[in-house]
């Protein structure tokens, strides 16, 4: 046994887990933890400089499902002092994988999404596979970890978990120099200040993010007010998207520049960030978007932006779907003016620091000793 984190995630390489993987990484490498990134070919997170305290590991697997043996061999090899995981089906591996290896590593499995609402779409068989996969495989983790209240209470009631088997630990989402990287030039036309005001959104142009909904209230407050509305991801729905945009008559404010790294440059020079989710666990962009100081409308689906919106006036909930409802938020919250500070007690949970120091914890290792004292 040593003092190494293993962390094992296999990721879409531009989603919201990518970005909580890469600022944990960073803030444990600024504090010097040794941690093993366990990586699978052709998944993510992809991270253009692996920072000096981490040593990524190459487990030979192409998918997930056949990184069973591989992770058994690491395990027994390097005897980490923890193992950290994301995504069922990676936590299944993991548990299974521990158990082989028969090692004293600890282990904490993380669920990023709302698990009854994610599995809603799913198969019947899909959905007891995964169902009997938490309830009897996950109370064999020492410790079952979700981004938010709402996620937790979800689990539990769906799955059979106990409550007290599942840790709240918030997202580290808020990292030093996202006010920096916000401040950098952006090339976009409509953002270069004295034009119509713009709406940003983020996320992946699929069903989930539900971003014809936004487009149908964006169409709306295009009626009432000159604005313009620019979405930020990639996706299957992208066509789908621009031929609703064209149909309503907002397609020429109406701009879907694909992915881009630094998403904050545009949050930060929006008017408002609109969150249009069906579902999430605890939406990175939402908390983001207020580390740039840009007021939010989001629908208050479960789970996470009650949590913020609701105890923090720095925006506006909204039914999940109801475009109407949406845009009625959307015209209020245009140029509305919210105080720095508000900003900042929105988003306090959020940085870095106190939610990586709240991961080590989770998986039994030290965090500095000024963060374990307030963190605790």
């Amino acid at each position: 046994m040593n003092d190494r984190l293993a962390i094992f995630v296999a990721t879409s390489g531009h989603s919201g887990v990518d970005r909580v993987i890469k600022n944990l990484l960073q803030q444990l490498a600024d504090w010097a933890q040794p941690v093993d990134l366990l990586r699978v070919r052709r998944h993510g997170p992809r991270i253009e400089e692996i920072p000096g305290a981490v040593r990524p590991i190459d487990l030979g697997a192409a998918h997930v499902n056949t990184s069973l043996p591989a992770l058994v061999r690491d395990l027994r090899r390097e005897r980490p002092a923890a193992l950290l995981t994301d995504k069922d089906r990676v936590n299944r591996i993991a548990i299974l994988a521990r158990g082989i290896a028969r090692v004293e590593t600890l282990l904490a499995v993380r669920l990023g999404t709302t698990v009854s609402v994610n599995l809603a779409s799913r198969s019947a068989f899909e959905r007891w596979q995964q169902r009997t996969s938490i309830r009897h495989l996950y109370p064999l983790a020492d410790c079952v970890v979700v981004p938010s209240r709402g996620a937790a209470e979800d689990l539990a009631a769906y799955t059979g978990l106990r409550r007290d088997q599942v840790r709240v630990i918030p997202s580290p989402i808020v990292t030093r120099d996202l006010r920096h990287r916000a401040a950098e030039p952006l090339d976009h036309p409509w953002l270069s200040g004295g034009g119509r005001p713009v709406i940003v959104a983020v996320g992946e142009l699929g069903y989930r993010k539900d971003f014809e909904t936004l487009i149908r209230a964006f169409a709306l407050v295009r009626r009432r007010r000159p604005c313009r509305l620019v979405i930020l991801g990639r996706g299957g729905l992208r066509a789908r998207l621009l031929g609703l945009g064209a149909k309503l008559g907002v397609r020429e404010d109406l701009d879907l520049p694909g992915f881009l790294p630094n998403p904050y440059a545009f949050m930060a020079r929006a008017e408002l960030f609109v969150l249009s989710s069906r579902w999430e666990g605890m939406p990175v962009a939402l908390v983001e978007a207020l580390a740039c100081h840009t007021p939010v409308v989001s629908t208050d689906c479960p789970s996470g932006p009650r949590e913020v919106l609701g105890e923090h006036p720095v925006g506006a909930l909204v039914p999940v779907g109801d475009y109407r409802a949406m845009a009625d938020a959307i015209d209020a919250w245009l140029g509305a003016q919210v105080t720095e500070d508000l900003f900042e007690r929105a988003i306090a949970d959020y940085r870095i620091e106190a939610s990586a120091c709240a991961y080590l914890q989770a998986v039994g290792m030290r965090c500095p000793e000024a963060l374990r004292r307030t963190s605790g």
